[in-house]
């Protein structure tokens, strides 16, 4: 059965022709609450120009959208931003519809899409090359490791759009095509989930790219991700919230996040959480047999101070609190005071192999780490609120 799809349009000469996707749960490891998109764009110029395509199951989708404002097979260029399967998973439909003339990707981006696909013909571009469309011109911006060796970005000219792939970017499929319709509660949110799980371990060069953005002479007037909604004003707020992202600056916020077997290390976590809040500092508890470890890394990047504790099993850390370890060292998080805790029958390597962790992240630790044996005493959970009261104060003194 034919799909029935419509393109809609965004400037005078370029039309969105991607694919909302409700359901998606999973983003390689990241729970993606409330789904995602993966756009698309079409520019009507005198050389007709599809800008990336989506991920497989939705190339009908594509197509269906593309054919309602032209017939595919009259597109002339396919320019690919980022190789990544949800950006060019369905490059190969896309190519046996159009047979286009050229498709213009990274020099990096060809390599990984003959990887992926096969050589469908690729046109390497870089940094400050342009492609003449007739009444407007596309520049190419390499963004290499933003968040992969092929990442660029795409100008328009005529219609001032810039096609940002990945960058200021989420994920979040919404009735609404700009942001500017959506609450702002909502976009923050999902903007600092994107980048804390994606991003985060590239914020150095994110920073070094929105200080360049200036020097490039752009005079925006959209910006059109990859993934989430479109900006067509408020561009200083989107980013603004990027380059607070990256600067990884504490705030006055501790996460205490567990795993428990029989309630010991959730009996330590409350009694620290309850000594970080006397002293006026907010805190969130995490129970990781609760929260996905995307969820843990956005609190985490929200938080100054980041508290981990588990109990041991078979003489390592508790699988769960493994597996978030794990996650946050490829993360890269910095800027936090850590405490490691846990609790244990008799070998104890639990606690510190999570102080191990916080050493390898170079996370400051003020306060050693400290582990019960079987259940906590009253005067062992009293020197968790201690301990907790003691870290608030140091974050407190640390962000003035």
């Amino acid at each position: 059965m034919k799909k029935v799809f419509k393109a809609e349009k965004i400037s005078d000469n370029v039309w969105w022709v991607g694919a909302s996707d409700w359901n998606v749960r999973n983003f390689h490891g990241y729970l993606t609450s409330r789904g995602s998109t993966y756009n698309a764009y079409l520019i009507i110029d005198k050389k007709v120009t599809l800008i990336d395509t989506v991920k497989a199951p939705f190339a009908d989708e594509m197509l269906a959208r593309i054919s309602s404002v032209i017939a595919p097979e009259k597109i002339d260029y396919i320019i690919s931003n980022h190789a990544e399967p949800d950006h060019s998973s369905a490059l190969p439909a896309a190519v046996a519809a159009i047979r286009p003339e050229k498709i213009f990707t990274s020099v990096a981006g060809a390599k990984t899409l003959t990887a992926y696909y096969g050589d469908l013909g690729y046109t390497p571009v870089k940094t400050g090359d342009t492609v003449d469309l007739g009444k407007g011109k596309c520049a190419f911006v390499d963004t290499k490791m933003l968040h992969w060796p092929d990442s660029m970005v795409t100008w328009y000219d005529r219609d001032k759009v810039l096609f940002s792939q990945d960058a200021f970017g989420m994920h979040l499929a919404g009735s609404y095509l700009w942001a500017d319709m959506y609450d702002w509660s909502v976009l923050e949110q999902e903007v600092r989930k994107y980048f804390a799980n994606i991003l985060n371990l590239y914020s150095e060069k994110v920073i070094a790219l929105l200080d360049s953005l200036p020097g490039l002479g752009l005079d925006i007037g959209i910006i059109a991700p990859d993934h989430g909604p479109l900006w067509r004003k408020d561009h200083e707020k989107i980013i603004g919230l990027y380059r607070d992202c990256a600067e990884q600056n504490p705030r006055p916020k501790a996460l205490v996040a567990y795993a428990t077997m029989w309630n010991a290390t959730k009996c330590c976590a409350e009694a620290f959480a309850d000594g970080v809040r006397s002293k006026g500092v907010e805190v969130e508890l995490a129970d990781l047999n609760v929260c996905d470890r995307s969820d843990i890394m956005t609190k985490a990047s929200l938080s100054g101070i980041i508290a981990l504790g588990a109990p041991t099993m078979n003489n390592q850390v508790f699988p769960l609190m493994a597996d978030v370890l794990n996650y946050l060292k490829g993360l890269r998080i910095k800027n936090k005071l850590g405490f490691a805790f846990g609790s244990c029958g008799w070998s104890g390597e639990g606690a510190k192999q999570i102080a191990a962790a916080f050493e390898e992240m170079k996370i400051e630790q003020p306060c050693p780490m400290k582990q019960v044996k079987y259940m906590p005493t009253e005067a062992d959970l009293q020197e968790f609120f201690n301990t907790g009261a003691a870290l608030a104060e140091q974050l407190l003194a640390k962000i003035k």
